[in-house]
This record gives structure tokens, C-alpha cells and sequence, in this order.
């Protein structure tokens, strides 16, 4: 089956994390807004009435499937190409585990826009600073140190232990984006986190991540992402 995932053509943003998982499976799949006028056809279906429209992108269409959000979407797809554990209790943690990172997907982006995403970052400088500086203090430890804990305990190197599984892909994202958009505040702190950092260098080196970030089908990080690099903000 070829799926179609839908995501805005011009940044990673959350979408990345199931093109992730998409890739590493080697699934036979189509990024369909980047595609002649998909962009238009993705709003059509998020307009749709008398069905189960999906809130925004990104969502998957898998046959007469259309499954929207990202966790949602990679537990779909890891029960079907080999990136979630067979055992209920276990595909459920990982899906746990997916949660707690959309819940730090967040917090990135709002320190640079604090306020609200209708502002622009230039309307809310103070604001965002102070944001950043707590979120370097408090809540990147507290995130980042908790799934540093998980790699130690099970062993590692991934968080299931030798297996990996889509989580394991969403971290390598943090990870790269935590350095594109902080890499002073990131580089001082992967001291901290060394499993981390050698799990994302393990994704790094998978031989369908690798061709995949060599590839232009990887958009690059750019300043209209959740990863957005404000010198101002990275200490």
C-alpha cells in the first residue's frame, strides 16, 4: 500500500516525525502536498463534512484510512513495519512515550513565540527570552534527563533497550533540532545526556536515515519551523 502524508511543503515541523518512521521502514510513500497542487487538496480533506476530518496536518491517508496526529499516526504505522513492540503494554508505552515528546515539541515552540503564534517573534522579545532561560533551566532536564534515565535502565541503547522503535526516531529530531535552534545552550548540555546523544547518532547511521538525510527529501530547518534559531535566545 502507498500511503500519502500530508504536511505543509516547506518545513519539517511535526510532520518530520512520521516522514522519520516512514523512511526507516522503507515505505512506499508519497509527500503529497509537496506535489502539484496538493496543498490545496490537503486543506480540501481538512474542510470535509459528513466524515472524520482531521484538525490539521499533519494526517495519513492509508487506503480509506485518514489518521491525523503525529502520535496517533506513528502508532499506526509501528505496529506495521516493525517500529513498536508485538505486546499491548508495550506498544502502549511507546505511545506513551510519543505523548510526553509532542508535549516537548511544544515547549520549544513557545519559547520563541510565548505570547501566541499570532504574534510575531519581534512582538514578543521579552517574553520569549525569559521563556527560553526557563526552558533551559527547568524543562529541558527535566525532559531530556527522563529519557536519558529510560536509555540507562533498559539497558539501552534505545529506550526499548536493543530494539529500536519510532520514539526512538522522534528523539533523534530533538536532538537535531535542539541544535539547530540552541546550539550553544544544546552543546553544553548533551554533557548531560550522553545516551541520548549516542542513540541519536545511532539513528544518524541507519542505513535508510543516513540516505534520507542525504536526500532532498529532507527540507532543511529553516526559520518558519518549531525549531527556529533566535540568537538572542540560546545563552
Amino acid at each position: 500500500m502507498r500511503y500519502e502524508l500530508y504536511y505543509w511543503p516547506t518545513i519539517q515541523g511535526r510532520g518530520e516525525y512520521v516522514r522519520l518512521a516512514l523512511e526507516d521502514a522503507g515505505a512506499d510513500y508519497v509527500d503529497a502536498a509537496r506535489r502539484g497542487r496538493g496543498e490545496s487538496r490537503m486543506i480540501t480533506m481538512m474542510k470535509a463534512r459528513g466524515a472524520t476530518p482531521p484538525f490539521a496536518p499533519p494526517f495519513l491517508k492509508a487506503g480509506k484510512l485518514v489518521i491525523g496526529q503525529t502520535a496517533n499516526i506513528l502508532l499506526y504505522l509501528g505496529s506495521r513495519h516493525g517500529l513498536a513492540p508485538k505486546a499491548e503494554a508495550q506498544r502502549l508505552w511507546v505511545h506513551q512515550l510519543q505523548l510526553t515528546i509532542a508535549d516537548f515539541v511544544a515547549e520549544v515552540h513557545d519559547t520563541h513565540h510565548p505570547l501566541g503564534t499570532s504574534l510575531y517573534y519581534e512582538d514578543q522579545r521579552p517574553a520569549a527570552k525569559r521563556r527560553s532561560s526557563e526552558f533551559w533551566s527547568e524543562r529541558v532536564p527535566k525532559f531530556l534527563g527522563y529519557f536519558e534515565q529510560l536509555i540507562d535502565e533498559s539497558g539501552g541503547p534505545y529506550l526499548n533497550g536493543r530494539r529500536l522503535c519510532y520514539a526512538d526516531l522522534s528523539l533523534f529530531q530533538i536532538v537535531e533540532g535542539l541544535r539547530y535552534a540552541f546550539p550553544n545552550n544544546m552543546k553544553r548540555f548533551e554533557r548531560r545526556v550522553p545516551r541520548l546523544t549516542d542513540l541519536r547518532n545511532r539513528v544518524a547511521t541507519r542505513p535508510n536515515i543516513k540516505a534520507y538525510l542525504a536526500s532532498d527529501r529532507r527540507i532543511p530547518f529553516n526559520e518558519d519551523g518549531i525549531f527556529r534559531r533566535y540568537p538572542a535566545l540560546d545563552g
